[in-house]
C-alpha cells in the first residue's frame, strides 16, 4: 500500500490537506480526483511517502546512518534539526524493489502474535514490537501501517483486508475479523494452522509431481545429448574406414542423425505448446479449466480434489462462527480452497441458489458438483443435527488424516517408478555402448 499527501485550496480560497493510502498511483490519481470534485478543491500538489537514507555526522563520534519514509527530503531534514544534529546528509532510496513476505514469515507473525495475545498483552503493543524485529521491509511496512490505522479507529477487517497482497486473501479476512472478535488467540491460532496445513499440502504436491517431472526431464535431456554428440564422435571412427558395424550401433546413429537434423522443429513442438499452455493457464479461464482436470489425473488428481475439499471445510469452519454472514463465509472459503473450478462452481450455482431460490445449505453445496459424497453425507448429518460446524471440523480432520498418508505413500511410490525409469535408460546407454565396443577392423 502506498501512502499519499495532498494540498489543495477551498473555494473560500483555505488551504486543505489530508492523506491517503491506495495500492497504485493509478488508484491514486482516480482517489485525489474524486476528493477534488466532491469537495471542489483545486489541487496544489500531491506528494508520495518514500523512503530516504540518512547519514549523519557528530564531531568527536562514530558517524551513523539510518533510513526514514517521509513525504519529502526536508521533512527528514526538519526531524534531524528537532533532534540537534547540524550536519548530515540526506538522499531518497532510488531502487527499492518489494520483497513479499513468505508465508514463513507470516505464519511466524502470527504464531508470535498468539502467543503475545494469550499473555494477554494489548494488540497495538504487539504490532509495534513485531514490527521493529522483521527483516522483511514490506511486512515492517505493513505492520506499521495496521498499527497506526487501527489506533486512528478504522475498522480492523477492512484494515488487514486493504493489504491482503500482502498476507493472502484468507488470512487478511481471518486477521480482520479476530480484531472483533471475543477470542483474538484462538482465530489467530486456527489461521495459523491453515497457513501450515496449506503449505504442507503444496510441498506434497510438488514432491509427486514438479520434482519427479524435472528428474525425468534431466534424464531424457542427457540421454539426447549422448545420443546426438557423443555417440556419433566415437562411432563415425569406424565408419570413415568402412568398417561393418552392428544393428543396434546403426540404429543409433540413424536416430542421431534425425534428432541433429530435425532438433528443432521438436524443440519448438515441444516448447511452443508448453509457453501457451502456461500463459493460458494464468487468465481466470486457463485456471479453471486447469483445476478441473487436474483432479483426473490418475495416481495424484483425487488427492488434490480431497486436498481442497480439507482446506474448504478447514476454512469454513474457522469462519463459521465468528463471520455472522454465512454467505461471506461460503464465498471466503470458496476463494481460500485453491482451486479455481470449485470456486466458480460454488460462486455461480451453490451460492444463486442459496440466494435467488431459497435452497437449503446442503442440496446447494451438492448442486455444484465439486464435493464427495463422503463430505456430503457428513454435511446432511451435521445439518439433521443442527451441527453444521462439527460436520465442517470432521471433514477436513478426516481428509487431513487421508491425504497425509495417501500422498506419503504415493511420493514414496512414484520415486520408485523415477528410479526405476532412470535405471533402464542407463540400462540402454550402457548396452548401447558395449555394442559399439564388438567392432573391429575385418580381417584380410
Amino acid at each position: 500500500m502506498q501512502e499519499y499527501r495532498f494540498k489543495g485550496i477551498s473555494p473560500q480560497g483555505k488551504l486543505v490537506q489530508g492523506t491517503f493510502t491506495v495500492g497504485n498511483r493509478s488508484e491514486a490519481k482516480a482517489h485525489i480526483k474524486s476528493l477534488m470534485t466532491k469537495y471542489q478543491l483545486r489541487l496544489q500538489s500531491m506528494e508520495k511517502k518514500r523512503d530516504f537514507l540518512y547519514k549523519v555526522m557528530v564531531p568527536g563520534k562514530k558517524t551513523f546512518s539510518g533510513r526514514q519514509s517521509a513525504f519529502s527530503k526536508e521533512e527528514v531534514a526538519t526531524a534531524l534539526r528537532k533532534m540537534g544534529y547540524t550536519t548530515f546528509r540526506i538522499n531518497p532510496v532510488l531502487f527499492d524493489l518489494p520483497i513479499k513476505p513468505s508465508a514463513q514469515d507470516i505464519m511466524m507473525f502470527i504464531k508470535l502474535s498468539t502467543t503475545m495475545l494469550k499473555d494477554k498483552m494489548s494488540f497495538g503493543k504487539i504490532l509495534g514490537m513485531l514490527a521493529e524485529e522483521q527483516n522483511n521491509r514490506m511486512l515492517k511496512d505493513t505492520l506499521l501501517q495496521i498499527e497506526n490505522q487501527l489506533k486512528a479507529g478504522a475498522e480492523g477487517k477492512e484494515v488487514f483486508m486493504r493489504f491482503s497482497n500482502v498476507f493472502g486473501r484468507f488470512p487478511a479476512f481471518m486477521l480482520g475479523l479476530a480484531t472483533r472478535s471475543g477470542s483474538m488467540a484462538d482465530v489467530f491460532e486456527a489461521t495459523c494452522k491453515f497457513i501450515e496445513r496449506d503449505q504442507e499440502i503444496k510441498k506434497n504436491v510438488r514432491k509427486a509431481l514438479i520434482s519427479p517431472m524435472f528428474a525425468v526431464l534431466a534424464t531424457v535431456a542427457a540421454v539426447i545429448y549422448y545420443v546426438v554428440k557423443i555417440f556419433p564422435a566415437t562411432a563415425e571412427l569406424f565408419l570413415k574406414y568402412e568398417m561393418p558395424v552392428p544393428p543396434l550401433t546403426k540404429s543409433t546413429l540413424e536416430l542421431s542423425d534425425w534428432l541433429s537434423a530435425t532438433w528443432y522443429y521438436i524443440t519448438g513442438g515441444m516448447v511452443l505448446p508448453i509457453i501457451g499452455l502456461w500463459q493460458w493457464w494464468r487468465t481466470p479461464k486457463g485456471r479453471v479449466w486447469r483445476d478441473k482436470y487436474i483432479i483426473k489425473l490418475p495416481l495424484v488428481g483425487h488427492l488434490i480434489h480431497k486436498s481442497s475439499i480439507e482446506i474448504y471445510f478447514r476454512v469454513f469452519a474457522t469462519i463459521y462462527a465468528g463471520a455472522g454472514d454465512n454467505i461471506e463465509t461460503i464465498k471466503t472459503a470458496a476463494e481460500a480452497c485453491r482451486n479455481a473450478w470449485m470456486e466458480q462452481q460454488i460462486k455461480t450455482v451453490t451460492l444463486p441458489l442459496m440466494l435467488r431460490e431459497g435452497m437449503a445449505f446442503v442440496p446447494a453445496m451438492e448442486a455444484a458438483g465439486v464435493f464427495t459424497k463422503t463430505a456430503l453425507t457428513r454435511l446432511r448429518t451435521g445439518q439433521e443435527t443442527g451441527n453444521i460446524l462439527l460436520s465442517a471440523t470432521q471433514i477436513a480432520t478426516y481428509y487431513e488424516a487421508e491425504t497425509t498418508y495417501k500422498m506419503n505413500n504415493l511420493i514414496e511410490y512414484i520415486q520408485t517408478l523415477v528410479g526405476l525409469f532412470i535405471a533402464i535408460i542407463i540400462t540402454l546407454l550402457t548396452v548401447v555402448s558395449a555394442d559399439i565396443a564388438t567392432v573391429s577392423p575385418p580381417i584380410k
